[in-house]
């Protein structure tokens, strides 16, 4: 299935892959540089879609859209509310600012200079066609594999994610008990008359 080809014969998939790759590389670093939360937030969403629009163009359509599905609409959104509801400043803030971006800087330029080299590597020697393998990434192909194959871990999973999500709930709540006596949950703390 892998043939070598020329690199000038570029096709509009590949140059849309380009442009789109771009989209979402732009999009990730806006998100870790921004210094409003907000707004990370929401590039992360941008980031995370034009990952989608990856896959999809690749011909993991499942995947593309479990990617849209479980973290464009699922994981951003608790991100969102999380900020929300811990009361994390909305603004533009140096309080996030850890001092170690020239650091990270030096990792992240090292991490994309060896997946940049592997990945033109891999274009240079080898071609992987994915409209031939269109199958395999299909809603169809990966649901018969899942429920053929794999039906013990993803019952596992749903249970160990129903765990997580009553521990979360149980966490969360108040002490209902204690409001129901119409006592106060937590001790009241001593005036200054009082000490």
């Amino acid at each position: 299935m892998t043939t070598t080809r020329a690199l000038s014969s570029t096709t509009g998939v590949e140059i849309t892959f380009v442009l789109v790759g771009l989209l979402t590389f732009g999009a990730a670093v806006l998100t870790v540089t921004v210094r409003n939360l907000v707004h990370a937030a929401l590039w992360l969403v941008v980031a995370l879609g034009g990952l989608a629009g990856c896959y999809l163009l690749l011909a993991a359509e499942f995947v593309a859209w479990v990617q849209v599905l479980i973290y464009v609409g699922a994981v951003a959104v608790l991100l969102l509310f999380g900020l929300m509801l811990t009361r994390a400043p909305i603004g533009r803030t140096t309080e996030l600012d850890s001092g170690n971006r020239w650091a990270a800087a030096v990792v992240g330029l090292a991490t994309a200079g060896v997946l940049v080299t592997v990945i033109g590597d891999a274009v240079r020697t080898t071609w992987f066609d994915p409209r031939r393998n269109v199958v395999n990434g299909t809603a169809k192909a990966v649901g018969s594999s899942l429920f053929r194959y794999w039906v013990l871990p993803f019952e596992l999973l749903s249970v160990l994610l129903l765990a997580a999500l009553v521990g979360a709930i149980v966490l969360s709540r108040r002490d209902v008990s204690a409001d129901a006596e119409g006592a106060p949950a937590t001790p009241p703390r001593a005036t200054e008359a009082e000490a």
